[in-house]
């Protein structure tokens, strides 16, 4: 079971001035945004399906994890290898 989140493309251009590129028109109702980098949005999705997915018994085993340390780090903490990632990204 894939989880994805919608979203849409907030474009800025030399004028300050923003866009919404929303092509499946998900947000035409809506009068507010939240702006999330493309990297951290795919790692979101990735982590919400791994949490899906997972028995949690591998989370346990992780501890404390370090404010600094970046959150697409924890997939290899966790054990998910290039393939399992690439398999996670074809989900959604």
């Amino acid at each position: 079971m894939a989880y994805k989140i919608d979203n849409a493309i907030i474009k800025k251009d030399r004028n300050g001035r923003i866009t919404l590129i929303d092509p499946d028109n998900v947000f035409k109702d809506e009068d507010a945004f939240i702006a999330v980098k493309s990297d951290d949005l795919i790692t979101i999705q990735l982590l919400i399906n791994g949490i899906i997915s997972n028995d949690f018994q591998n989370w346990k085993e992780l501890g404390k994890i370090p404010e600094n340390e970046p959150l697409k780090s924890l997939f290899v903490r966790l054990g998910y290898s290039k393939e399992d990632i690439a398999k996670l990204l074809k989900e959604f």
